[in-house]
């Protein structure tokens, strides 16, 4: 394949992880990490596999994208989380969209598929999960509202078929802990930009996301992971907006801040 692709990994004490991600794209042409300083054996174990490896103050999720973007090599980037897991089916399937001579496209999204509490999960809000995470580094960026990065490509994108396998959280309480931050990054960015609290934010959003994960997206078929997953996802809504009237309440506006509230969105 004469395509070169560098795999970008951002980190922060993934010791536990980084092996396995690492060894899943060490087929790539290179691979390029940025840590945020970690305080465990991450730094050490991903020597084994690249001297591309940078250190950089944590910025947030978008601009960690768009510095690690920047520090790749060739012209495709593959965006991979210390977590996560590029399989040999896709793999496969990278390398022969990649063969041709001329590409019509700009970018690639995979599925991307959880393991909760030991079992794959195959449906509710987090399967297919489509997320482009390869694509041309000069007609790519990051953007989105922290905490949920997203890739916008100028060109087209084609999904593909094999999943990108997801390691997502170690038990109940990692994902409590995860939940807690998340929420937390979530509601201080929508305060920031004058999103104001909603009663019924608080009050429809969470049973509409049990609603549509666990039934409506058949999150039922995947039996008490199922179960959980949604049940999470109902909670990590409640953490949010009670978080954000929170903030209100603690964090008056700024004085003759006079501008129509921002619509509320999930």
């Amino acid at each position: 394949m004469d395509t070169k692709i560098s795999a970008c990994l951002m980190t922060f004490n993934e010791e536990r992880n980084i092996e396995r991600s690492l060894q899943s794209v060490a087929w790539c042409d290179e691979i390029v990490v940025l840590d945020s300083f970690s305080t465990d054996r991450t730094i050490e174990l991903a020597r084994q596999f690249t001297d591309r490896i940078h250190q950089h103050t944590w910025e947030g999720f978008i601009a960690q994208r768009n510095r690690i973007r920047q520090l790749a090599s060739h012209e495709w980037v593959l965006f991979l989380d210390a977590d996560e897991e590029v399989t040999p089916a896709l793999r496969a399937e990278i390398e022969k969209e990649l063969a041709g001579n001329t590409l019509p496209y700009a970018g690639f999204r995979f599925p991307r598929m959880a393991q909760y509490m030991g079992k794959w999960i195959r449906h509710g809000e987090w399967y297919p999960d489509r997320t482009l995470r390869l694509f041309l580094k000069d007609r790519g960026r990051s953007i989105g509202v922290e905490p949920h990065d997203r890739v916008e490509v100028y060109g087209s994108v084609k999904n593909l078929r094999n999943p990108l396998l997801h390691y997502s959280h170690n038990d109940i309480r990692d994902h409590i802990d995860n939940i807690n931050n998340f929420s937390s990054i979530s509601a201080e960015a929508k305060f920031k930009d004058g999103v104001r609290f909603r009663f019924l934010d608080l009050w429809l959003r969470p049973p509409w996301r049990f609603f549509r994960s666990f039934f409506l997206r058949l999150g039922f078929l995947d039996g008490w992971a199922g179960y959980l997953s949604a049940r999470m996802s109902m909670f990590e809504a409640t953490t949010k907006y009670a978080k954000l009237w929170e903030l209100e309440r603690i964090k008056p506006r700024s004085a003759g801040d006079d501008s129509p509230p921002a619509p509320s969105a999930e």
